[in-house]
């Protein structure tokens, strides 16, 4: 009853255009991105408490206020990370609205509403993560589901532009798609390790000696070669994988996806070299969460033209005339 009064208002919106569903999406991909790195600017900068209350930013307030004990840099960078969230969430209701204005096939539907769904998951994360004192295992748990929601909003784009009354076409054998798909779990173990290492890292998100930042009691180093390790386990995956794409003869498109993602999974790799052996620097780790994101993205992205919607082309014979 209420889905129907909401169709009944949203009927009076303009249609919106295959271009603009795709536009909005392509937001929502920024904006789920962007959320990840502004966080870890958040962290690098220790402002993690820099709005030590939630869903306030100090008891009675919902934005910053001049107090001594907690600096105004560290309230600024916290409550426009915050203030980010309101782009994320306009983001997803905008492409809602438009997926359901254009009547979308069910599978769009769904991945459209997974987005608003999980802004509000995230919020709830991110406000535990506040009221438990930047505990390292809410931080990492909070940058796993930006990724997850990364991925849905990468797959989401790619289904917006197939056609709604087209077939599911496979592009290439199952075997290649079974090994796309464990590159994706590959990856998610490296994207795991990696925020075990920040976890017991140098960066904790806020310094304040009066309630001290609760770190992963793991030797870094150790951690460090279980995340290089992962990664060395995913490349080589994707490295199989282009080889298998080839033989069986992939599409210009699934090749540009390929050779992007092996560049920026490459690039990701050299930033963290860096960041070893250079001790950390913050702008890096900002960097380095882009980059996870940006892999996250790209990997979405092959899986998605691995299986796609194709229109039906019929044509109908004309019967010509007999010749004797």
């Amino acid at each position: 009853m209420l889905y129907r009064a909401f169709l009944g208002l949203v009927d009076r919106l303009p249609l919106p255009s295959l271009r603009v569903q795709r536009f909005i999406a392509v937001a929502v991909i920024l904006s789920q991105a962007g959320i990840s790195v502004t966080g870890a600017i958040v962290r690098v900068t220790a402002s993690g408490l820099g709005c030590p209350t939630w869903p306030q930013c100090f008891p009675g307030s919902f934005t910053p206020i001049g107090v001594s004990e907690v600096p105004v840099l560290h309230q600024t960078v916290e409550f426009g990370n915050r203030l980010l969230t309101f782009v994320v969430t306009l983001c997803a209701a905008l492409i809602v609205l438009a997926v359901v204005r254009a009547r979308r096939r069910k599978e769009v539907l769904v991945y459209a509403w997974l987005m608003p769904g999980g802004t509000v998951l995230q919020a709830i994360i991110g406000g535990f993560t506040v009221l438990t004192g930047l505990l390292w295992w809410t931080v990492a748990v909070h940058l796993l589901v930006s990724m997850v929601m990364v991925w849905l909003a990468v797959v989401l784009y790619a289904k917006i532009g197939e056609p709604d009354d087209g077939i599911d076409t496979v592009q290439v054998p199952a075997p290649l798609r079974w090994l796309t798909a464990l590159s994706g779990v590959a990856l998610a173990g490296v994207l795991i390790a990696g925020t075990l290492v920040t976890a017991a890292g140098p960066h904790a998100g806020d310094k304040s000696i009066e309630r001290p930042v609760e770190r992963l009691q793991v030797e870094i180093v150790t951690l460090v070669h279980l995340h290089s390790q992962l990664l060395i386990g995913y490349l080589a995956l994707l490295v199989g994988l282009t080889f298998g794409l080839y033989a069986v003869g992939m599409t210009a498109a699934i090749r540009t996806r390929m050779f992007v993602l092996l560049g920026i999974v490459v690039a990701q790799a050299l930033v963290g070299i860096v960041q070893y052996f250079t001790d950390v620097p913050a702008a890096l780790v900002a960097i380095h969460v882009g980059g996870a994101a940006a892999c996250t993205a790209a990997t979405a992205a092959l899986w998605a033209s691995l299986r796609t919607r194709e229109t039906v082309e019929t044509s109908v014979a004309i019967p010509q005339p007999a010749t004797h």
